[in-house]
């Protein structure tokens, strides 16, 4: 193997240093009132790897490929879209300096181009215009097709089957990671990336490149924006405020970009089940710099602080369960509290080199450091209560009898230290205009540090549960402390070819291979990838793309961890081969432009890890004992609906399963031949057995339908009002007894259904006429936003609480998430 990848990484770098005939396209950007307009992006239509940005005083220079046809586009957020179509010669220079129409922030439609991989570009500046309760970037790609989410105070979502860690996020190039302690997403706060600085963003459900890293899911490459000119934004509201500012010097030697947010959630846990005193407090800073050392030799340096801190003095509970019929009341009261607290801190810096127009050679050290601590003692006593169920009575919907009554202590001190130190080389060699080989290396060094302190005691009625007459037993008792360093080695190579027929017939082709090796459990993984898309012709509305490729999922520190604390270092790579088709089709709809994107998939998965999720807790069974598969598809609709906003629908249908032979159980009998169900069978002495095999049950995120529909509305006569509304529906989700027992977590939450509004007003322009002397001329811009969460009040349940009386039944109590509320925020851009 290791010769096979000598000669291929030989024969990717041999592929010829024969050079390619270019054209320049060069020209100076104005607006209509001949002002020079800089940070104007200017790209190929047919090829978006060429591209470039207007300079301080308007200028650009774009190398395109000789002797064919290219449409060039001119786009900016504040800016109507241009293109014309060019054919240069050879070494010929072509001077195109169009003038560019004032647009809006609200009324730009997004621009989508044709990719030949997976890979789908998402505008950023979308996210600014979704009620967002969170105020995370992730919200946005909660809406992209193929992923689904239950839960709005969580940056985490699930793409076609997989959890939460199947996840690559990137940041300029640097991976980055979630929380690994946190249990519900009310602690998350604030996700590392910084929604005002990003500049591109670019998602895959799956299929994706040989160049992104070794999940078995998706990936999202975010990239920070580098600035050309003075600006800032400023907002503030009931939930987030954020600063940010960027600039570049006067010798354009430098660029910088500069944010800070502050988050708190308390007026919106205020309307959960759980009252109390909330105390959350997220925030975070961040720096990003760019240093033009030499015209062909540039730095970056990238830095950021994040500390989430979750305090909650809880005091009461009462929570209304179960059917018409059989209704149920849950009363607890609480002492204790809980402090949770999530230090995140992220150094980068890189070199990049680009000797000539044919070469980039990028060099990426980074430092990521995590400090977690969860710090808990919580007592709670709690009546279960039967609530009237007759409709003539007096007392209807009112407590009838005690059903049982309890006390529960939770308790916890787990402390979580991780650093991940990498270094890694990235090259791009662009052969012509049909070649591109990708290269890279990379080596990380990880220090984990993890102390387990968490125990549970459980009581009804004055009985210590499980009952001993002569001992106190605490439940859940985990005590383990562990310090693990290791070194990965990974290693990637690809190719990007593209090649057009006479008949003008288009196939692009991205092939790669990858390596991951591991010195925890040695093992090394070899990953083959690649794309194949095809175009009909230059006009033709339709591209179609084949993605397949082998995704290894080495195991990180918490896959290592099993239910009960303890290390499994023989542990190995989660395996998952991919067949995704895709079809993507613009089109014309009430003469408005419309894309409609349609995909089918199939993922047979190996050597599984086993897990289990309680909110967004994700705890696993630290084996390869179970294989499974995923399949589905999903289709999309994006548009004008109303014109010159855009909107857009998508569905998705997924089933995904799991069997394992440690599913494999007996089920007992009595003499009387009834089945013992702990806590509702009297005679529990068993007689007989039968063994079952449930073959494949559902995997935690089996979630049969998704639907998502973000829509955008203006008032005619006003039209500075929007609207924007975001609609979201998935059915239920598996869970079951918090026992550990895979094959009873079968049943089904209810499903997630919920409906987020926001309304705006501009009530600063850019186009606007300036008054001498006043304020408000050093305002580009300025929004209020009026934002209704949960619009029509539906309790969603995230999770269950589970309680035992002393017969030792059990009642899934549901953990409902926020109802309705209120948010109002100020967005001003200067």
């Amino acid at each position: 193997m290791i010769k096979n990848l000598v000669l291929l990484l030989f024969l990717l770098f041999a592929f010829g240093y024969t050079n390619a005939q270019n054209a320049t396209i060069k020209g100076i950007l104005k607006d209509s009132t001949g002002k020079v307009i800089p940070d104007i992006q200017i790209a190929v239509l047919e090829n978006a790897n060429i591209h470039t940005v207007s300079g301080q005083n308007g200028e650009y220079e774009l190398i395109i490929p000789a002797n064919k046809k290219w449409t060039i586009v001119f786009y900016n957020i504040s800016y109507k879209k241009v293109q014309q179509t060019v054919l240069a010669k050879e070494n010929e220079t072509i001077f195109i300096s169009p003038i560019l129409e004032y647009s809006n922030l609200i009324n730009e439609v997004n621009i989508t181009y044709q990719q030949p991989t997976e890979m789908q570009t998402i505008q950023p500046q979308m996210f600014f215009k979704l009620p967002s309760t969170t105020g995370n970037i992730e919200d946005l790609i909660k809406t992209q097709m193929g992923v689904s989410s239950n839960n709005e105070l969580s940056s985490g979502y699930s793409v076609r089957g997989g959890n939460y860690d199947e996840n690559l996020t990137y940041i300029n190039d640097v991976e980055i990671y979630r929380p690994f302690l946190v249990r519900s997403g009310m602690q998350e706060g604030l996700s590392l990336p910084n929604p005002e600085m990003v500049q591109s963003l670019q998602f895959s459900a799956g299929g994706f490149e040989a160049k992104y890293g070794d999940k078995m899911s998706s990936v999202l490459d975010i990239q920070y924006r580098k600035p050309t000119k003075f600006k800032g934004s400023a907002s503030a509201g009931l939930l987030v405020n954020n600063l940010h500012l960027e600039g570049i010097t006067n010798n354009h030697l430098l660029s910088w970009s500069i944010g800070a947010r502050y988050k708190s959630t308390q007026y919106l846990l205020n309307t959960m089940d759980t009252k109390g005193e909330y105390r959350p407090r997220f925030y975070d800073a961040q720096v990003f710099l760019n240093f033009q050392l030499t015209p062909k030799l540039s730095a970056e340096v990238l830095s950021i602080f994040s500390d989430n801190l979750f305090l909650v003095i809880p005091t009461d509970r009462q929570t209304d369960f179960g059917t018409v019929n059989n209704a149920v009341r849950l009363s607890v009261y609480f002492d204790g509290q809980e402090k949770m607290q999530y230090t995140t801190l992220v150094n980068a810096a890189s070199l990049i080199f680009k000797p000539n127009n044919k070469w980039k050679i990028k060099w990426i050290n980074s430092h990521y450091y995590a400090t977690e601590k969860e710090i808990y003692t919580v007592q709670g006593q709690y009546l279960i209560d039967q609530l009237e169920a007759d409709p003539g009575s007096q007392n209807f919907a009112q407590v009838a009898y005690n059903r049982g009554v309890g006390t529960y202590i939770e308790n916890g001190r787990n402390i979580l230290t991780a650093q991940v130190i990498n270094s890694e080389i990235k090259t791009i060699y662009q052969h012509s205009d049909k070649i591109q080989i990708l290269n890279g290396v990379r080596v990380q060094h990880e220090d984990m540090q993890d102390k387990l302190n968490e125990w549970r005691y459980n009581d009804s009625a004055g009985y210590s549960i499980p009952y001993d007459i002569n001992t106190i037993n605490l439940t859940n008792v985990y005590k383990t402390q562990y310090h693990l360093q290791s070194w990965r080695i990974m290693h990637y190579s690809q190719i990007n070819w593209e090649n057009e027929s006479n008949e003008n017939k288009k196939w692009y082709v991205t092939f790669g291979v990858r390596g991951n090796y591991w010195t925890v459990n040695q093992q090394y993984v070899f990953s083959p990838r690649t794309t194949i898309a095809y175009k009909p012709s230059v006009a033709s509305p339709w591209m179609l793309k084949f993605s397949t490729g082998l995704y290894y999922q080495p195991p990180f520190y918490r896959e290592l961890r099993d239910v009960y604390g303890n290390i499994h270092t023989n542990v190995k790579a989660q395996q998952s081969l991919h067949f995704v088709f895709t079809a993507d089709k613009d089109l014309k709809l009430w003469n408005r432009p419309f894309k409609m994107t349609a995909a089918a998939y199939y993922k047979d998965l190996k050597q599984l890890i086993p897990y289990e999720i309680d909110n967004v807790r994700i705890r696993y069974f630290a084996n390869n004992n179970a294989s499974g598969y995923a399949t589905g598809c999903d289709f999309r609709l994006t548009g004008e609906f109303v014109k010159n906003l855009e909107s857009w629908v998508s569905l998705g249908v997924l089933s995904t399963k799991e069997k394992s032979p440690d599913y494999i159980h007996y089920t007992y009998y009595n003499k009387e031949g009834q089945l013992i169900i702990p806590g509702y069978t009297f005679d529990q002495k068993a007689v007989d057995s039968t063994k079952i095999d449930p073959g494949y049950i559902p995997r935690p995120t089996d979630k049969l339908i998704t639907f998502n529909m973000f829509f955008q509305d203006y008032l005619p006569k006003l039209p500075d009002f929007k609207m924007s509304l975001n609609l979201v529906f998935g059915t239920g989700l598996p869970f079951g007894p918090p026992n550990h027992l895979r094959w009873q977590q079968t049943n089904r939450m209810p499903a997630y259904k919920r409906v987020d509004v926001g309304f705006a007003y501009q009530f600063l322009k850019p186009a606007r006429e300036k008054k001498s002397k006043n304020l408000f001329n050093h305002l580009e811009s300025g929004w209020i936003f009026l934002e209704v969460f949960n619009l029509l009040q539906v309790n969603n349940t995230v999770s269950y609480t589970w309680l035992k009386d002393v017969t030792g039944r059990q009642y899934a109590v549901p953990n409902y998430l926020t109802n309705r509320q209120l948010n109002l925020r100020l967005y001003i851009q200067f």
